[in-house]
């Protein structure tokens, strides 16, 4: 079985693993866990708003170099390490994001710990690929 084509995104923030940004295996794109770090300095936002911003900002970034469209995600898995101080900016965000449910991909949000680098948010997607 093929593993697919592994996308790099220049303009998303450098993995913090040796992993590409995503694999694209057949008609399906899975992304790799991607955080709000800005795009070349690594700089971490302050607050849950604006990292919620800048991470659906680096998503954007890698659904762009794979060809896809913000419209392509189906399936996305959030990170919080506060779920209790964050889920409800971060929801707030997302609705601005998606202000209509019938049309937003479905999502999962999961309470951990902690994440490889001192972010409070990180997603993991998975959007239909384009031709």
């Amino acid at each position: 079985m093929s593993r697919g084509e592994a996308i790099h995104a220049g303009a998303a923030p450098k993995a913090v693993g040796r992993y590409p940004h995503a694999r694209k295996v057949g008609n399906l794109l899975f992304l790799s866990g991607i955080g709000p770090r800005t795009p070349g300095t690594d700089e971490i936002p302050e607050g849950i708003e604006a990292q919620a911003r800048a991470v659906l900002a680096n998503v954007r970034a890698v659904l762009e170099a794979s060809g896809a469209r913000w419209e392509d995600l189906v399936d996305v898995t959030v990170f919080l390490t506060d779920m209790a101080r964050d889920f409800r900016a971060y929801n707030a965000v997302w609705a601005e994001y998606f202000p209509d449910p019938a049309q937003a991909p479905c999502r999962t949000t999961v309470g951990i710990t902690a994440l490889p680098t001192p972010i409070a948010i990180e997603l993991k997607c998975i959007a239909t690929a384009r031709d």
